[in-house]
């Protein structure tokens, strides 16, 4: 019985301590726009704790480091950077390791995960973050803009486009034509009726 002991309080400790691990993650939800740059929040009390290292993976954090590492710094120096378009253009020595996405693009949608490694037992900080692309309202309009332009430009359409606009100036040429010749004819007509009118009604001597 005294040996079972311990390993029945180690068995009732496990599930306590990834309690435990689970309360110190958070998850939060981020929207960017495609184009734009996009921040992924992450902070921590430097003031209490000092400068420290941590990571950016794709994927939610693991139990250890991070998954699929995007970016990590040593004390205040990025060692790994995945991509020029993953910058740290918040105050890192404050405490703000926040990850910027340069020009994010809809592939960068997806589970990011932030780890700062706090010293101690269980005491990393992480924050996993959900990142949901949609497209910008201005910008989208400005690409339906350029495709339509783009069909009308295309070599098909252009022998289509000249065929109906010169037809469109005959049209209107044929159409002009015939207004002013009814302009010139019509006055000649009122002179030769007023004419034969005149000649009916002088009286002729017998």
């Amino acid at each position: 019985m005294v040996l079972q002991y311990p390993t029945l309080m180690f068995g009732a400790s496990v599930p306590f301590l990834l309690i435990l691990i689970q309360v110190s993650s958070c998850t939060l939800k981020v929207t960017g726009y495609i184009g734009q740059d996009v921040t992924l929040p992450c902070t921590y009390d430097a003031q209490a704790n000092g400068i420290l290292s941590f990571c950016w993976g794709h994927g939610k954090v693991p139990q250890f480091k991070c998954n699929n590492m995007i970016l990590s710094s040593y004390y205040g120096d990025v060692t790994f950077r995945e991509s020029p378009r993953y910058q740290l253009l918040s105050q890192v020595t404050q405490g703000n390791v926040s990850l910027t996405i340069l020009n994010a693009q809809r592939g960068d949608a997806g589970n990011y995960g932030c780890r700062v490694e706090i010293p101690g037992v269980f005491n990393d900080h992480k924050i996993n973050i959900h990142l949901i692309m949609e497209e910008d309202e201005m910008n989208a309009t400005g690409s339906t803009n350029e495709e339509i332009l783009g069909v009308l430009l295309n070599n098909s359409n252009i022998g289509r486009i000249a065929a109906i606009f010169l037809l469109t100036i005959i049209l209107i040429l044929i159409i002009r034509r015939k207004v002013l010749a009814r302009r010139t004819t019509a006055p000649q007509q009122f002179s030769i009726f007023t004419v034969e009118n005149i000649y009916n009604t002088i009286p002729v001597d017998k």
